[in-house]
């Protein structure tokens, strides 16, 4: 089918999906962007880096499932990666092309690897931006570390106390984000503060509620075999960005998922921490078309 530029609301799966598309006059491989959370939207990225890029690639953008302007499952439970592969399978052959080009930031970078490795046949090439691995316990680990690094003494003290308690590193991990304040949150994510207010600007005018029900389910029913298990079957070309102050999910999970995959490239960002395509949209703009 031939793309129109606009808004759309499909029903894929019984659940009313929010998709836009930008840049049909290109008349490029359509590229599908995947947002992070889990639990978030394209809001920020759809009002920044977006339009940049869509004055040269055709971009699809949609919202998965119970994210931002698409519409919600019955149950808590229906947000697993099967169910987000499916939803994506559906989200393709309304597309109506062959192949498609993939680009996923932090969470939606796993989704995006998650996608190749079960519709191969579907994915053309694949960007991946600062992606998280969050069936692994060492994501957790390196977060909070990284909440360490920019804490004030008072949260170090706080989160010295939650580690010492009783539960599991997940517990823990939940019991730190609800005592981290606003200001400490934006230095997680970001270096330049200006970027952060930005953001968190884009977020509150998104209206953006993340309950934390998709991550409670992906945690709750994890794949059987993790996906750091199963990277070395995906052979498509990849490239992975990073901004080098990343500690969200951070240049050591970058660097695993580079390792595992055998045709891939890693470009560290020196400016940036989670969100290279805010912090250095040009260069972000450059090795994306470059590679595109």
């Amino acid at each position: 089918m031939g793309l129109v530029n606009g808004e759309y609301k499909q029903y894929i799966n019984d659940i009313e999906h929010w998709i836009k598309i930008e840049g049909a006059e290109n008349c490029t491989t359509p590229l599908v962007i995947i947002h992070g959370g889990p639990g978030g939207n394209l809001y920020s990225f759809e009002r920044t880096t977006g339009p940049l890029l869509s004055k040269s690639r055709t971009i699809i953008y949609y919202e998965q499932r119970g994210c931002g302007r698409s519409g919600s499952p019955d149950s808590k439970d229906a947000f697993t990666f099967k169910e987000l592969i499916t939803d994506f399978n559906g989200i393709h052959k309304w597309i109506g092309y062959e192949k498609v080009d993939l680009f996923g930031f932090s969470f939606g970078g796993e989704l995006a690897l998650e996608i190749t490795h079960s519709l191969p046949n579907k994915i053309n090439k694949v960007l991946l931006s600062s992606p998280s691995l969050i069936g692994l316990k060492t994501q957790y680990l390196i977060q909070i570390a990284g909440f360490m690094s920019i804490a004030n003494p008072t949260f170090i003290l706080e989160i010295e106390r939650i580690l010492g308690e009783q539960g599991t590193i997940e517990e823990k991990y939940l019991s730190i984000w609800k005592v981290a304040d606003i200001s400490t949150v934006d230095r997680l994510f970001f270096e330049n503060q200006d970027f952060a207010k930005e953001y968190r600007r884009l977020t509150q005018e998104s209206k953006m509620k993340n309950t934390g029900t998709m991550l409670k389910a992906i945690q709750n029913n994890p794949p059987v075999i993790p996906l750091i298990g199963r990277l070395k079957d995906v052979t498509h070309d990849i490239l992975i960005i990073t901004g080098v102050h990343d500690r969200n999910s951070g240049v050591p999970i970058s660097n695993l998922i580079h390792r595992q995959l055998d045709n891939s490239n890693l470009i560290l960002f020196n400016k940036s921490a989670h969100f290279p395509y805010m912090e250095e949209p040009e260069h972000f703009l450059e090795q994306v078309k470059s590679f595109l």
